[in-house]
């Protein structure tokens, strides 16, 4: 599994040989406000030397500009993975764009660090996969608790200790994730002139310009999985971590858009619920109402529970008169340390924290809830083939 001290790569097919103290060329694929975030932590390690930015609307590359001053910028990644003297591409373009990017990355022989989800769709994984392997790439994926010091720490005490005891329960909730009800700002009403919608598209049917569909992509699921790609993606990811198991073999989810009839197609309610192999059961509950906020995991034992999430963990024995044992996080994004993970691995070729493959089964783990979601039925599922099986 990534993250396990797997071997040292041999040498690389093709592509510069990278030392400890050398700067890695890095690209930006898609620079809106999570992209340029992401840009700026690669920045605060000192180790890049950020040489092009590339995404559909003008006004996001000026602004990526500031930041990276010198950098090249294009409106078509094609344009920018032809820059020759570039290593590696930071991909944070909306869902639907990430396996035609990631894998066109891969296929020009840069390393990748591709925002979660790695897919859209659970068919997309296996090629994003078998492009890293084939060229001889690192991709890491941007599921950053893998690379989260109290994260680690907490599996290594209680979990891979067997202080839990037997697991039969792991649940996680998100609620009042305000990001998904973003309202466009008013200058786009009208489709800006350097803003290429057709290219936004991409792969997705046609439709005339909407500046929510745009602005607020995460709320329809033909740019995005909603709250259970988005949200879930990172706390299952920490359930196939913290379990060593990836393998869901049955999903079944009830939801709907209940509240903000707005034209979105994902729900702002969701429960969703993955049993794994007959072991035990994980769960996942979202809803947008501002009502309730919060968001964690809580694993649940024979011998106690832990809850954790990116401020803390908790541990609370179930002997009678226990006190709850707390311990705090990093008080940093530490996303800083998933991104030094990966540009470590770009020198070492050891496979990075949250390698493809990886962000791969946890992308497939949330695809099935949607497609229950979708479809309004219980799947069976084969981990190994990954497919769902018939009825």
């Amino acid at each position: 599994m990534a993250g396990s001290g797997a071997a040292a790569w041999t040498a690389l097919s093709y592509g510069r040989v990278m030392g400890a103290n050398d700067r890695v060329n890095l690209g930006l694929i898609g620079s809106g406000e999570r992209g340029r975030h992401v840009l700026g932590l690669f920045q605060q390690t000192s180790r890049v030397n950020v040489t092009a930015v590339c995404d559909v609307y003008a006004e996001m590359i000026d602004r990526a500009q500031k930041q990276a001053p010198g950098a090249k910028g294009f409106g078509d990644h094609r344009k920018l993975l032809e820059e020759k003297q570039l290593d590696a591409v930071l991909i944070a373009t909306p869902d639907h764009w990430h396996a035609t990017t990631a894998v066109d990355a891969l296929n020009a022989g840069k390393d990748v660090y591709v925002e979660k989800p790695l897919t859209l769709r659970m068919e997309e994984g296996p090629a994003i996969v078998k492009a890293a392997r084939v060229n001889s790439r690192i991709c890491q994926v941007g599921l950053q608790q893998r690379s989260g010091a109290h994260y680690i720490e907490a599996k290594a005490k209680y979990l891979d200790s067997g202080a839990l005891g037997k697991i039969t329960l792991v649940r996680t909730w998100w609620y009042g994730n305000s990001y998904h009800l973003r309202k466009a700002p008013p200058a786009l009403a009208q489709r800006p002139t350097n803003l290429d919608w057709a290219r936004f598209l991409g792969p997705v049917k046609w439709r005339d310009w909407d500046p929510q569909q745009f602005w607020n992509w995460r709320a329809y699921l033909d740019f995005g999985g909603g709250q259970v790609t988005d949200l879930m993606t990172h706390w299952i990811d920490v359930v196939h971590m913290f379990m060593n198991n990836d393998a869901p073999t049955s999903g079944v989810a009830a939801g709907g858009v209940y509240h903000y009839k707005d034209g979105r197609t994902a729900p702002d309610t969701i429960n969703v619920l993955l049993e794994y192999g007959g072991l035990y059961t994980a769960t996942f509950e979202a809803t947008l109402a501002p009502g309730i906020k919060g968001e964690g995991i809580e694993f649940c034992g024979t011998k106690g529970k832990l809850y954790i999430d990116r401020r803390r963990y908790e541990y609370l024995s179930s002997e009678r008169g226990a006190k709850p044992l707390e311990v705090l996080g990093p008080n940093y994004d530490f996303t800083l340390d998933h991104v030094k993970n990966f540009l470590d691995c770009c020198v070492s070729r050891n496979l990075p924290n949250c390698d493809v493959y990886t962000g791969h089964r946890s992308a497939m783990a949330s695809h099935l809830g949607n497609i229950s979601y979708v479809e309004k039925r219980r799947l069976n599922f084969d981990p190994q083939r990954e497919e769902i099986l018939p009825l």
